[in-house]
């Protein structure tokens, strides 16, 4: 059996979540006019869904990291993009703790070695 992981966000906007996650270096891989979209980065490929009607706000409910080896370049990225990020120093390593359009909470991890 194969199992690969495709993690659904579900957004306000399906046209402003694409272009921010494409803003942070993924792809486009398809959408479906204003149904659905999915992007993808190495190794992860998320899926945007828009919100039904009045559906509760769990953007408390998930944190989606990713790893960096230029972490400097990631900062600068996020900088020229307008993005505001906290930088934190944690047990594990470096931090770029930000958020998408919706709330989602994310971040840029540079593991100690």
């Amino acid at each position: 059996m194969i199992i690969s992981t495709n993690i659904t966000i579900n957004v306000n906007d399906l046209g402003k979540s694409v272009q921010f996650y494409q803003t942070l270096g993924f792809e486009l891989i398809q959408r479906w006019g204003d149904h659905y979209a999915q992007v993808k980065a190495s190794g992860i490929i998320l899926g945007l869904h828009p919100r039904k009607g009045n559906t509760p706000d769990t953007t408390d409910n998930i944190s989606i990291g990713f790893t960096s080896d230029d972490f400097e370049s990631e900062k600068q990225m996020l900088t020229d993009a307008g993005i505001d990020f906290e930088i934190r120093q944690e047990a594990g390593g470096s931090f770029l703790h930000f958020t998408d359009p919706d709330g989602t909470s994310l971040y840029f991890i540079k593991p100690k070695e």
